[in-house]
């Protein structure tokens, strides 16, 4: 089984980054591969609504998403990772969020494991583990849950004693529905 992180912080080495690498060691503590994407110094544009995807079941767009789509597709669980910018998600978070809508149509998400990363100074994390959570929806993927975590400095976060367990049980509980949603399909 595979959990990949993706951290959607334009901040290399942040918050961010941090917690979602610690949900990938709690996943790997349970078995599982892990990779992960960081979309710091890349260049992912903004889905245009051409609507070439529905026509030909790809972007057009030629950027650094190309590989995100390989690693999604491969991945049975999905770790989205953003601080919160003005009461969201980033915009690379919301970029990569609206460029999935190209495996939309082929419900290639459908069924995966979803869990949802927030890193905030102090406020706006309910909105954007929301969107998280909508997007999951959307795509009728699996919720294993999210961690909302405290920290503006780089390293802060690691103060938030709270925020750094959730994401040990957030890296179990993907990896835990995985197995079940695993068990399920095989069955039907």
């Amino acid at each position: 089984m595979r959990v990949l992180g993706i951290v959607c912080s334009p901040r290399k080495g942040g918050n961010t980054e941090i917690l979602v690498n610690e949900v990938l060691k709690a996943s790997e503590e349970m078995g599982a591969e892990t990779s992960l994407i960081t979309v710091a110094g890349k260049v992912i544009n903004p889905c245009d609504a051409c609507g070439a995807c529905i026509k030909t079941g790809a972007c057009r767009i030629d950027d650094d998403m190309t590989p995100v789509y390989g690693a999604i597709s491969e991945a049975d669980g999905i770790v989205l990772g953003s601080p919160v910018y003005f009461w969201s998600m980033s915009a690379q978070a919301k970029a990569i969020v609206d460029r999935t809508y190209v495996v939309h149509h082929g419900h290639q998400l459908r069924g995966k494991v979803g869990g949802a990363v927030v890193v905030a100074r102090r406020a706006g994390c309910t909105n954007t583990i929301q969107s998280f959570f909508n997007f999951f929806n959307h795509h009728r993927m699996v919720i294993a849950g999210g961690v909302i975590a405290f920290g503006n400095d780089k390293g802060e976060v690691r103060k938030d004693e709270e925020g750094m367990r959730e994401t040990k049980g957030l890296g179990r509980a993907i990896v835990t529905r995985i197995g079940k949603t695993c068990s399920i399909r095989e069955r039907s």
